[in-house]
Order: structure tokens, then C-alpha cells, then sequence
């Protein structure tokens, strides 16, 4: 009784800390929105969405329509995939690294990215659709987590270890097949689209492709961010798990599943975009705790708001945008390096 009383007790804190994340999100949403080579400042912002929304008459005709194809057509669709971007990867990593209880997991261990990036790379050799592309890059990724699940079972050892070897295996497998096919590529049409691709880039994005992405990527996050109690039970030991009544496969096959797909979707939406998922839940679990419950949906606002900033860095910082997936692995090197320190303290 006392735990439970505990447990009520805490969902007011949890309550206001999560809403304090999502205006926390809205704000640097809103802010990003005006940054760019034709800044617009947030009373603007504010005024074309209460014009927009509400029929006010505070800007003019031509204000309007420079206004709309800039925020909706061009930076509100880039910073919404970066959002569901920076979300999905940092709460996969928290999930897989806390499933397999190891800090160094993340999303690509299974070799989802490995397999996605092939997947799109012959697409774009062997396909003329771009929406051929991305389902291309999907399948690539369910591959290769599925490769690794065979290989895991084809040992008929009910080990997370023998799963994680699987997914090295998998990954490197795609990673040489990725090889081929860029060998394979047309080197003036199609190496310099599949390179530029693999590098991550947010620029190319459409409010179709992100209102398309953001379902499976909102249902996956909600269902681990439910199921934080079984990944906390899961932490401590298939064996323990079973004594508290778990079926530890089916539970484990709905985490992998959901991570996989949403990391997959990534892919899909931006290319391949690392480190996220290692930095992200070990930086949240240095402020929130081991508990997943918590970790899990900080994970997704801290993860949404850090991509939304460094897309901001790569679309100022130089003359040219730099490819995020360069900012990421670049900034990721020594931000892990940092949180490395005091990151025993937070997994303990």
C-alpha cells in the first residue's frame, strides 16, 4: 500500500515535468521556425498563426503568403521530422539499452541502420520512385533485425547476448552489401545521390512524407513509453522477470519490434543519423533516474529538442547546411566523452 500511495503521489511531479517538456518543446519549435536566411522573429511567427487559425488582420496579403511557404512549406516540416526524428531514436536507444542491460546499445546494435541505408541505396539504383525508396529502405531495415533474430534462435540459446551477435553479423552483412551497390552506382547520377543521402540530411523533407512517418513513429513511442514497467522488470533478469510473471519473449519481441520499426522510419525520413540513441538516454537517465517509466518520455522530449537545435546549427552555422548526420556524429564524439563520466552513477 505504502509503494502505491508512493506511486499516486508521484504523477502530479511526473505530470508537470512532462508538461514542462512540451512547452519546453513548443518554445524551441516556434523559435526554429524563424531562424533561418530570411529570419522571422516570433511576433511574426505568432501573428501569421493568429491569422492563419483565428482570421486576425494584423499582416498584409504579401506578408502572408511569404510567410506561409517559408514556415509551412519549408521549416515546419524539417522541424517536426527532426522532432519525431530526435524522439524515436533516443527513446529506441533508452528501450534497447535498457532491455539488454548495457550502456552501449543503441538503435543500430540490431542492424537496423545498416539494413535501411542498403535497402535505400538499391532502391535508388534499381528504382525511379522516391516513395519506392523509402518503402525500399522500411523492408531493408525489418531485414535485417529479422536476420538477426533468426540467427539468435538458430543457436537455440534464449540469450540477449546471442541476439546482439546476431545483430553484428547483420550489420555487417548489409554494411558489405551497402558496399556493393555503391560499387554497383552509376558514379555521376546515383553514388553522389546515395552519398549525400547516407550522410543524413532534413532538407528534402515534405509534409507528406513527415505526416505519413509521424503515425507508426507516435504509436511506437507511446507503446514503449506504456510498457516502461516491463522494460524495468526486464532490466533486472530474464529469471526474475518470470518469477514476477512475465513472458519475457513476447514482451522482449514487442520492445524490439517497436524500437526496430521507429528506427527504421528515421531512415526512411532523413538518412542515417547516428548517436542519438547512445547519447540521448544516457544524458536522461543523469537527470531522471534508472526508472524507465520516467526515462523513457524525458528521452523523447530531450531527444526531439537536441535534433531540433543542432538542424538549427547546420542551417547557420556555415553558408552552406551542413548534412545533420555530420553535426550528429561530430557533436556525439565528445558529448559522449562527457557524459561518460557521471554516466555509471545514472545506470546504477
Amino acid at each position: 500500500m505504502t509503494a502505491i500511495k508512493g506511486s499516486f503521489k508521484a504523477w502530479p511531479v511526473r505530470f508537470l515535468s512532462f508538461t514542462g517538456g512540451l512547452c519546453l518543446l513548443a518554445a524551441v519549435m516556434v523559435v526554429s521556425l524563424g531562424l533561418g536566411k530570411y529570419p522571422i522573429s516570433p511576433k511574426e511567427i505568432l501573428a501569421f498563426l493568429g491569422q492563419s487559425w483565428f482570421g486576425a488582420a494584423w499582416l498584409t496579403d504579401e506578408q502572408m503568403d511569404i510567410f506561409k511557404n517559408i514556415i509551412w512549406n519549408i521549416r515546419f516540416p524539417r522541424i517536426l521530422a527532426a522532432a519525431l526524428i530526435g524522439s524515436a531514436l533516443s527513446v529506441s536507444g533508452a528501450a534497447y539499452q535498457a532491455m539488454f542491460v548495457n550502456p552501449l546499445m543503441s538503435p543500430q546494435i540490431l542492424g537496423v541502420l545498416s539494413g535501411a541505408s542498403f535497402g535505400a541505396a538499391l532502391g535508388m539504383v534499381l528504382l525511379k520512385s522516391w516513395y519506392a525508396v523509402q518503402l525500399a529502405a522500411f523492408a531493408g531495415g525489418m531485414a535485417a533485425v529479422g536476420l538477426s533474430v533468426i540467427i539468435a534462435l538458430s543457436w537455440r540459446v534464449n540469450s540477449t547476448i546471442m541476439l546482439v551477435l546476431g545483430g553484428i553479423i547483420s550489420g555487417a552483412l548489409f554494411s558489405s552489401l551497402l558496399e556493393l551497390v555503391k560499387y554497383a552506382a552509376d558514379p555521376y547520377n546515383q553514388l553522389p545521390a546515395i552519398t549525400y543521402w547516407l550522410m543524413g540530411s532534413l532538407s528534402q523533407t515534405d509534409l507528406e512524407t513527415t505526416f505519413r512517418a509521424a503515425i507508426p513513429i507516435c504509436i511506437g513511442i507511446t507503446v514503449l513509453i506504456f510498457m516502461g514497467r516491463h522494460i524495468n522488470v526486464l532490466s533486472m533478469g530474464d529469471e526474475e522477470a518470470r518469477a514476477l510473471g512475465l513472458n519475457v519473449s513476447r514482451i522482449r519481441l514487442i520492445i524490439i519490434l517497436c524500437a526496430t520499426v521507429i528506427s527504421a522510419i528515421t531512415v526512411v525520413v532523413a538518412g542515417s543519423i547516428q548517436w542519438i540513441g547512445l547519447i540521448i538516454p544516457h544524458l536522461t537517465r543523469m537527470i531522471t533516474g534508472p526508472n524507465n517509466e520516467r526515462l523513457i518520455p524525458a528521452a523523447a522530449l530531450i531527444g526531439a529538442i537536441y535534433l531540433i537545435v543542432v538542424d538549427d546549427i547546420c542551417r547557420l552555422l556555415l553558408s552552406f547546411e551542413l548534412p545533420i548526420g555530420i553535426a550528429t556524429s561530430l557533436l556525439g564524439i565528445p558529448c559522449f566523452a562527457l557524459v561518460l563520466r557521471n554516466a555509471r552513477k545514472g545506470w546504477n
